[in-house]
C-alpha cells in the first residue's frame, strides 16, 4: 500500500519549497563587524581572513554607507589600538579622543539610523593581550570590571547605541548597567558575550586586532581563566541568566558552530534576543576550503548561517554579512 502521507511533496520544487522553509536568512538579522585602524586611506587586508579589511575613519564612512544600502542595520566596532598606547590598566579605553570613540561618532554622522555597538574588553588596549589589568600572574576581576564600566560609559556618550562586554569577568553586567543608569543612559543597551568559549577558532581576530596573549613572566599563557571551557554546557544557561540579572538586553553565544547545542538550551531558556558570533576562524575555514575548490563557498556560507539562525538566533555577528545579503537578494 502507498503512503498516504509523502513528504516529498513538499519538496517538489523552489517554490514550493520556498512556501514551507521554516527559517529565513534577512539583511535584518545580521550584524556586521568592523575592524578600525588609525591613518588615512587605509584598507588593510587581514591575511587570515581572505576578503576583510581594517578600515581607517574616513573609509569607515563610506563603508557604512554601502551596508546601510543594502540594508545591513547594524554594526558592530572594533579597534587595532597602536602599541605605543597599550598597557596593564587599559587607560587609552577611557579617552575621549580615542580611536573607538571616534569612530562611533563616524558611523553615526555617516548613517545616524546605523545601530552602533561596540566592543567592551581590555585586550586591544592590553600590553599583554588579555581582557583585563595583568598583577601576581591573574586577571583581576573587580579591578577589570570598573574599567569596563568607565569605558561603556565612555562609548555611550560618544553615541553607541548598544556596548557589548566581550571579557567574561564575572559582574561586569551589573557594574556596566549600574553606571550607565547613574549617568543617565537609560536607552544604552547592553549585548553581552554571556556564552564565550575558550575556542581555538580566535586566531584569524586575533591577528587581525594584535590582541593575542603575549608570552611574559607572570602573566597568563591562554584565556581560559575567564572565558568557558569548552566541555561545558550547563555553565552557559547559568552565565546567561547571571548577565540577564544584571541588566542585559541581549545575550550571545560564541563561536557559532560548533555551538548550536548551547544556543538551542538557551533559546528554550531565555525570553530575550540572542545573538551568535560566526567568528574568524570560521570564516577563514570555508574561505580557504573553497579557495581549494573543496567546497561550494556560497551554498556552505548559507547552510551555516542557516543553522545558526535555525538553532534559535534572533541576530547573527558575521564576517559573511555583506556576502550572504547578496545572495539571497
Amino acid at each position: 500500500m502507498y503512503p498516504l502521507r509523502r513528504n516529498r511533496r513538499l519538496r517538489t520544487n523552489e517554490s514550493i519549497r520556498a512556501m514551507v522553509r521554516e527559517t529565513i536568512i534577512s539583511p535584518n538579522d545580521f550584524i556586521v563587524p568592523l575592524f578600525i585602524v588609525e591613518g588615512k586611506n587605509v584598507k588593510d587586508e587581514i591575511a587570515s581572513m581572505p576578503g576583510y579589511f581594517r578600515y581607517s575613519l574616513d573609509l569607515i564612512e563610506k563603508e557604512v554607507k554601502e551596508l546601510w544600502s543594502m540594508g545591513l542595520k547594524s554594526v558592530l566596532l572594533f579597534v587595532k589600538v597602536p602599541e605605543n598606547l597599550k598597557d596593564n590598566a587599559g587607560k587609552e579605553a577611557l579617552n575621549p579622543e580615542g580611536l573607538m570613540q571616534r569612530a562611533i561618532k563616524t558611523v553615526k554622522n555617516a548613517i545616524p539610523e546605523m545601530v552602533v555597538m561596540t566592543d567592551v574588553a581590555l585586550d586591544p588596549y592590553s600590553a599583554y593581550g588579555h581582557d583585563g589589568i595583568i598583577a601576581n600572574g591573574k586577571v583581576l576581576n573587580d579591578d577589570t570590571t570598573a574599567v569596563l564600566a568607565e569605558m561603556s560609559l565612555s562609548h555611550a556618550k560618544a553615541g553607541a547605541d548598544f556596548v557589548a562586554p566581550s571579557d567574561m569577568m564575572d559582574g561586569r553586567i551589573f557594574e556596566i548597567r549600574s553606571l550607565l543608569e547613574d549617568e543617565g543612559f537609560h536607552d544604552t543597551g547592553i549585548m553581552s558575550y554571556s556564552a564565550k568559549y575558550a575556542s581555538a577558532f580566535y586566531g584569524p581576530f586575533r591577528d587581525a586586532l594584535d590582541s593575542a596573549p603575549v608570552e611574559a613572566k607572570n602573566t597568563p599563557r591562554d584565556k581560559k581563566t575567564y572565558q568557558m571551557d569548552p566541555s561545558n554546557r550547563e555553565e552557559a544557561v547559568r552565565e546567561t541568566l547571571m548577565d540577564i540579572d544584571e541588566g542585559a538586553d541581549i545575550v550571545m553565544v560564541k563561536p557559532g558552530l560548533c555551538y548550536l547545542d548551547i544556543v538551542r538550551d538557551l533559546r528554550n531558556t531565555v525570553n530575550v534576543p540572542l545573538a551568535v558570533y560566526q567568528v574568524s576562524g570560521e570564516y577563514a575555514m570555508i574561505k580557504a576550503a573553497s579557495e581549494k575548490g573543496w567546497l561550494d563557498h556560497d551554498a556552505v556560507v548559507l547552510e551555516q548561517l542557516t543553522a545558526i539562525k535555525r538553532a534559535g538566533a534572533n541576530m547573527i555577528a558575521s564576517y559573511f554579512a555583506k556576502e550572504a545579503v547578496k545572495l539571497i537578494s
